[in-house]
């Protein structure tokens, strides 16, 4: 009879033990002013799925590497993925009173503590991923590529170019092509960046790499799409913001360009696409990673 967990019980598991680590992020020694302190606090403590983590666990425990070596990587893309979050809701960006059913980071802590908080958590990020080699022995080769990969994907040429083309947007978008780049990079490269983080730490070939870098472009494609589906669809309370946002600031979606039903099968298609991707891959187990591409497309929140 097998022990494993079923993955509601395994996904409680993971969001647990990365919420436990998250509290501890700063060294005890350090001397950070309180107000510092709490503002990343407030944010690393909103919520929210901590579905980057999960993948670089699922990742990780895919090669049977031990989950305790992956949870400073787990922890430093949460980090890099609030921050981010904190500056998209800056009355320069977004402009959001509410983030996951609470006030917003600079709502509470003013606006410059919130950039401050979201920088603090973006150079922590690095210091966090190194921690794997001091704890658990984690090669200096994988850390350093594990380190390039996320200025790579969380930078310029990722996340951040997707938040400027989705700012660039809202001037008028009148290309699909226009929303998938923003879709790839504001949201795909972390969870990209998420799974090659923990497949490192496990010591994937590049072939695996390769496979699962489209497992999650694809799944991350999906992912976002599902979010414009959801913003019409969902339910506020779990959602834990007003839907209908993007209506209301007039966003271009992916149902605003090919309609609510062609959505929906894009989002089943990437799935598949997707799963194909890690069949490739030929991992030890890649039974969890499955699991979390269906529990993606059927989430309601």
């Amino acid at each position: 009879m097998s022990n494993r967990a079923p993955f509601d019980v395994y996904l409680q598991e993971i969001t647990g033990e990365v919420t436990e680590a998250l509290k501890h992020i700063l060294p005890e020694h350090w001397d950070v002013p309180r107000s510092l302190t709490e503002a990343m606090q407030y944010s690393l403590m909103a919520g929210g799925k901590r579905l980057r983590p999960l993948l670089v666990v699922a990742a990780a425990e895919a090669f049977g590497a031990e989950r305790k070596a992956a949870m400073p990587a787990a922890c430093a893309v949460e980090m890099v993925h609030t921050y981010s979050l904190i500056h998209d809701d800056l009355p320069a960006m977004d402009n959001d009173d509410y983030r996951r059913g609470k006030l917003t980071n600079h709502k509470v802590f003013g606006e410059a503590t919130a950039i401050l908080a979201g920088d603090a958590l973006l150079t922590h990020a690095f210091y966090s991923i190194v921690q794997s080699g001091r704890q658990s022995g984690v090669s200096a080769d994988a850390l350093l590529s594990i380190v390039e990969d996320l200025a790579e994907l969380a930078g310029a040429r990722g996340m951040v170019g997707g938040q400027v083309a989705d700012m660039e947007g809202e001037q008028g978008m009148t290309d699909l092509s226009q929303l998938q780049y923003i879709h790839l990079h504001k949201t795909g490269d972390l969870i990209v960046f998420s799974l090659i983080a923990g497949a490192r730490i496990g010591g994937a070939t590049e072939g695996q790499l390769e496979a699962l870098s489209v497992f999650g472009r694809d799944l991350g494609l999906a992912f976002q799409i599902q979010d414009d589906i959801l913003d019409l669809t969902g339910d506020e309370q779990k959602m834990g913001k007003k839907t209908q946002s993007d209506v209301n600031q007039q966003k271009v979606t992916y149902p605003y360009f090919i309609g609510m039903e062609a959505s929906i099968a894009e989002v089943k298609s990437l799935t598949q696409s997707a799963k194909d991707a890690l069949e490739r891959a030929e991992l030890p187990d890649a039974s969890r990673l499955m699991e979390i591409a269906d529990y993606l497309m059927s989430r309601d929140h």
